[in-house]
């Protein structure tokens, strides 16, 4: 044999014994990550919809609770103090 060929075998040896003693460990931290991330979707997606089911609530309640104020009314140039209501009818 030639010296480049003893050094492509010794390389080829190196290469399956460093992928025989570390591919568990490396497949173990790459698990853990992947575990890790689908908790953290999981726990940011639930806490999305808690977050959008809160704010809905806040929206319908204020939607609501809207009563008449005082307003100013503007036609043809002049501007009239009177209560504008804002209740809805429930068309909308």
């Amino acid at each position: 044999m030639s010296a480049n060929t003893d050094r492509g075998a010794v390389v080829g040896v190196v290469v399956a014994a460093c992928a025989a003693c570390c591919a568990g460990p490396i497949l173990g931290v790459l698990t853990a990550i992947g575990i890790r991330t689908g908790a953290g979707v999981e726990r940011f997606g639930v806490l999305t919809l808690v977050a959008a089911a809160g704010i809905g609530a806040v929206l319908v309640a204020r939607r609501r609770l809207r009563t008449c104020t005082g307003g100013t009314l503007r036609t043809a140039g002049r501007s009239t103090s009177m209560p504008v209501c804002c209740q809805s009818d429930g068309a909308d």
